[in-house]
């Protein structure tokens, strides 16, 4: 029979050799932290993946990955917040846009006042029109849409006014082609 008090010394021995440091807990934790700042980053959630980071920084400051991770998100905001300015826009669905021999700016002030209410004003696009020529000026549009997803619209309206959109920071960018 083995002793219970040689048995409780074993238990303190087996059970100190696998407790984890301090040291190794708050690196255990910084890496998870910066694998959540690396996720929200991927979703172009910004304000997410730079608080994950500097967490993970606070808590190791020896986690080069954060450290660097933390900083290309500095140089790289603006680019991350535009693509999810542009997935948001994209995602909003229109159930009806019919146009009969609209201007482009008509077609778009009134495809801008659809995704407002669609969205229940979570997304307003700025449509700005970038046309030195005036080519796009004279073009007329004429579609009858049901059920898309504003990206589709987008296209659609897009390739009938043979034009392109670049999704700038605070507006989206039309140009000719």
């Amino acid at each position: 029979m083995i002793h219970p008090l040689k048995l409780i010394v074993a238990c303190a021995l087996v059970a100190q050799a696998s407790a984890e440091t301090p040291a190794q807990a708050a690196a255990r934790q910084s890496e998870a932290l910066y694998q959540q700042g690396l996720t929200a980053e991927k979703a172009n959630d910004v304000a997410a993946a730079k608080e994950a980071y500097t967490k993970a920084v606070k808590l190791n400051p020896d986690n080069a990955n954060a450290r660097y991770s933390l900083g290309q998100l500095a140089i790289h905001a603006p680019e991350i917040a535009t693509r999810a300015r542009e997935a948001k826009f994209g995602e909003v669905m229109i159930p009806l846009i019919q146009l009969d021999n609209a201007t482009l700016q008509e077609a778009l002030d009134a495809f801008s006042t659809m995704i407002e209410k669609e969205s229940k004003d979570q997304v307003t696009p700025n449509f700005v029109i970038q046309d030195p020529k005036g080519t796009l000026a004279s073009v007329k549009l004429s579609m009858n849409l049901k059920n898309m997803p504003s990206k589709g619209v987008m296209k659609y309206l897009m390739d009938q006014a043979n034009a392109k959109a670049r999704y700038d920071e605070h507006a989206v960018v039309v140009t000719p082609r």
